[in-house]
């Protein structure tokens, strides 16, 4: 009976440490897909807060454009929210899935890649 202990001790000790190495390798695997992900959206994050700091200012011109030749500065500012109202109205009613579908495929594509 010895001796059949002496020979599964050391597939108890190879067992244990491979189911080590397996948790250490997975919760590696996750590290990466994680900070992949954060990393994607922090770069596409920066580029987009970019382009909203260029679109802000260049609504700000417009709007003035437009309130200029409107004759009342504040009349181009509200030209510009009623386009902006019914821009949102258009991207809510008629691209709100197309837009939830992109970014959830996008969110996939970058975990199981």
């Amino acid at each position: 009976m010895e001796n059949k202990m002496y020979i599964l001790e050391p597939l108890f000790e190879k067992a244990e440490a491979y189911g080590k190495i397996s948790y250490e390798l997975y919760k590696l695997k996750t590290l990466n897909k994680s900070a992949a992900v954060v990393s994607t959206f922090v770069s596409r994050g920066s580029v987009v807060l970019a382009l909203v700091i260029f679109m802000v200012f260049a609504n700000i011109g417009l709007a003035l454009l437009v309130g200029d030749l409107l004759g009342k500065l504040y009349l181009g500012f509200f030209c510009m929210a009623g386009f902006y109202v019914l821009l949102g109205g258009f991207i809510y009613f008629f691209m709100n899935n197309y837009i939830k579908r992109t970014v959830s495929n996008v969110i996939i594509s970058e975990v199981l890649n």
